[in-house]
């Protein structure tokens, strides 16, 4: 069966599991809810709620397991390895001869 890695919003420390995340799971060191705004690949400070989905209802506990559609676990060790490796692969691709 395949898993995926990412690293836990709250403990840092890499976690393998299953890529389908229900609601309830939880971070296997410290019990952390896994799917929450802060473990996804959408979650930016930066962006308006503080989401880059603008699809997304708004989340007042980004720690919280919430039922947010558009939940995507941003995987790889560092959280922000896989955001790079997508932007990189979509430069390649249009910049390709």
């Amino acid at each position: 069966m395949a898993t995926v890695e990412f690293t836990c919003f709250d403990c840092k420390k890499t976690v393998e599991m299953s890529p389908e995340i229900g609601r309830r799971d939880e971070c296997s060191h410290c019990g952390a809810d896994i799917h929450c705004c802060y473990n996804c690949k959408f979650y930016d400070v930066g962006a308006y709620n503080e989401c880059k989905e603008v699809q997304a209802d708004v989340v007042k506990e980004k720690d919280r397991a919430n039922f947010c559609d558009y939940f995507q676990l941003k995987a790889g060790k560092d959280g922000a390895s896989d955001e790079k490796q997508d932007l990189l692969a979509a430069a390649e691709a249009l910049f390709k001869k």
